[in-house]
């Protein structure tokens, strides 16, 4: 366990938090939230013992293992990707490599004593090497390079660049490095500050499948609200110089603070209607001497009264409407035979493309599949080699992408970068666009050049949304958004009734935003009619009749092997083996069983703990087949949400079961 105290930071005499106190207990999974600049990033650092505090204590259980992904990673080694994601395993290491040196001088012990095989030094050596092997085992050093691969490739890598130098990797595919080095080392705590920048969606997937099954005590800081519903059971919410928990993930979380703030304003209104009351009552009769004792009492009870405050409502609701968007024809924009290459890499070899008015489309696919590359093309500033791009009447667009960051004015302030594209109409409502966008007060005068790069995230946004525009491009529009500007940004885009057309990893901004969501792999595109929740719930349809028809292919080989064992004649049959074969065979039957046992211990373990969630999910079934469970509202969303995980968890181990599987297989098969 982790215990923070009555613990207080500041910074140029500005608290950041004051007598904070958080018990990180095991087991745990909880979201860390709050505005830009609270804290949070501190606050792991205090965490981590690598920032000192004012006041206060930290306790940390003895032996407790901590793993921290920050958002900008150290320098690493420039090695091996494969290496640095094992180097956080030296013992093991340094293990493996002692194993080589000894198979080496067994081999050269064979060589030299070939006549006497009982000599001293051979014993020796394959009792040292019998000792260490076992101890190797038990550390998990054989899995621990086929675990290494696994998440690496998980986490988007090909064997190319699992096996290549680091330096040939972008920041962004650095940064995956590191958090496959945390993961691999699988720590008691989990600090992840922003696990999901650089991640593309089927990484964000796999990663959200590691911490289901990961046992130990996560933190997550995330912008992904999609992230923290789906993997976290609490919020903790770093505001005001305090933290106040909430239980259950994040839209739980919205309802219960908007909840929390009605009662708080309530409590305030109340005590503000009583405070007046004593004071009329104090003014009106404090001249008189009959009342003096009267008065006293009420004075005193003013100054004893315990001060109700109100959280300020950080979400800021819209109060104006975007321009509307001029009609445009029902074709807005075409691709037809589309054919786009860099150099000797093809991107699109022949693509078609098709958005009608009205049309809200994502794109989606693996970090780079040609999503950027497409919408520019859509855009009209990126050329192609063959194909045509046709415009429909009457469309005029806007096209947002990071560069737009970069257009803005340095010296410009906030509110005349504003005013320099907006209508004269519009000109006497900057203000109340402005702070829509969450710049209010002194926020309008600062300089652009002094900026947060979520700030100019959001006045590039309002610049581009004061447009009179019926197509949106925007690529990566909620990138240095915290959670309340995103919001923003989705109540505008939800109320504007133009034609759109976007790239984000941001799952839940896709769910509100798309009506339909184009996938974009291996230089071709599918659709499909729907959100984000329904191309996945086609996606892993797909990947479920997948896994099938393999397991029906594995079995269907395995009976092939075994009818062709029992027709091939038995060609040693009758012959007596020298000592030197039966030593090769035992020697093949130890490496044999060191690769395989960790697998069928895993396989063994799997098929246990399918089992017990097998039997859990008839208790909890049972539980919902009871008419008195549904006369308790809070009661059946636990019962409810319990099925639902377990099912998400069954799915996952057979997943696995089969993948284990399959692997022990093909070792199986290799040495036969």
């Amino acid at each position: 366990m982790i215990d923070l105290r009555s613990v207080s930071k500041q910074f140029g005499g500005k608290y950041l938090f004051r007598n904070l106190s958080w018990q990180l207990k095991e087991g745990e999974r909880i979201g860390l939230v709050g505005p830009n600049g609270a804290g949070k990033t501190t606050l792991f650092r205090i965490i981590l013992g690598a920032e000192g505090i004012d006041e206060g204590e930290i306790h940390r259980a003895r032996g407790i293992r901590l793993g921290y992904l920050p958002q900008e990673v150290e320098t690493l080694a420039d090695d091996r990707v494969l290496d640095i994601v094992m180097s956080g395993f030296e013992e093991v290491h340094r293990m493996g490599k002692e194993l080589e040196c000894l198979h080496e001088r067994i081999e050269e012990a064979r060589r030299r004593n070939r006549i006497r095989e009982d000599a001293e030094e051979w014993k020796t050596l394959l009792e040292r090497y019998g000792e260490m092997q076992h101890e190797y085992e038990r550390k998990g050093g054989y899995g621990l390079e086929s675990r290494g691969r696994s998440i690496l490739s998980g986490l988007g890598f090909s064997e190319k660049e699992i096996e290549g130098p680091l330096h040939s990797l972008s920041g962004g595919w650095q940064t995956r490095v590191a958090l496959a080095r945390l993961l691999l080392t699988r720590p008691d705590y989990l600090l992840l500050d922003e696990p999901t920048n650089h991640l593309d969606l089927e990484s964000i997937r796999w990663l959200e499948e590691f911490l289901r099954e990961y046992e130990g005590t996560y933190v997550l800081i995330s912008h992904d609200r999609y992230l923290l519903n789906r993997m976290v059971n609490r919020i903790a919410e770093l505001t005001g110089e305090s933290l106040t928990f909430y239980s259950g993930n994040y839209d739980r979380y919205q309802l219960q603070r908007e909840e929390r703030q009605r009662l708080q304003e309530a409590a305030l209104r109340n005590q503000e209607r009583r405070i007046e009351q004593v004071e009329r009552f104090i003014e009106r009769f404090r001249a008189k001497n009959t009342k003096s004792t009267q008065v006293q009492s009420r004075i005193k009870m003013l100054q004893k009264l315990p001060k109700v405050t109100a959280e300020r409502r950080i979400r800021r609701r819209l109060h104006f409407q975007f321009p509307d968007p001029p009609r445009s024809g029902l074709h807005v924009v075409q691709l037809l035979d589309v054919h786009k290459s860099y150099g000797d890499k093809i991107v699109y070899s022949g693509i078609d493309f098709q958005l009608l008015r009205g049309g809200r489309v994502a794109l989606v696919g693996p970090n780079g599949a040609g999503k950027t590359t497409l919408l520019k093309i859509l855009a009209g500033v990126l050329p192609f080699e063959e194909g045509e791009r046709t415009l429909g009447s009457g469309v005029s667009f806007f096209y947002y992408a990071q560069h737009q960051l970069e257009a803005l004015h340095p010296g410009h302030t906030v509110l005349e970068e504003l005013a320099e594209v907006a209508d004269f109409e519009v000109q006497p409502r900057l203000r109340t666009i402005l702070g829509a966008f969450l710049f209010s007060g002194e926020d309008i005068e600062k300089k652009v050049f002094v900026l947060s790069g979520g700030e100019k995230s959001r006045l590039a946004l309002a610049r581009m949304l004061l447009r009179p525009v019926n197509l949106l491009l925007l690529d990566e529009p909620t990138n240095h958004l915290d959670l309340d500007a995103r919001e923003v940004l989705e109540g505008a885009l939800q109320d504007w009734e133009g034609t759109m057309i976007f790239i984000s990893h941001d799952r839940y901004f896709i769910n509100r935003i798309a009506n339909k969501v184009v996938e974009v792999k291996g230089g071709h595109l599918r659709e499909f009619l729907g959100n984000y929740d329904y191309y996945l719930e086609k996606v892993e349809e797909e990947e479920r009749a997948q896994r099938e028809t393999l397991s029906t292919e594995a079995v269907s080989q395995r009976a092939a092997r075994k009818q062709r064992a029992l027709s091939e004649p038995i060609s040693t049959a009758g012959r007596r083996k020298s000592k030197e074969e039966k030593r090769r065979e035992a020697e093949e039957r130890q490496k044999r069983s060191a690769r395989l046992s960790p697998l069928k211990e895993r396989l063994a373990e799997i098929e246990q703990e399918i089992h017990s969630r097998e039997a859990r999910l008839q208790e909890v079934m049972g539980m919902l087949s009871q008419p008195s469970l549904y006369r308790e509202g809070e009661k059946i969303r636990e019962v409810v949400g319990e099925k639902e995980s377990i099912e998400d968890q069954t799915r996952a181990l057979y997943q696995e079961w089969e993948e284990v599987s399959l692997l022990i297989e093909e070792i199986t098969r290799a040495e036969e």
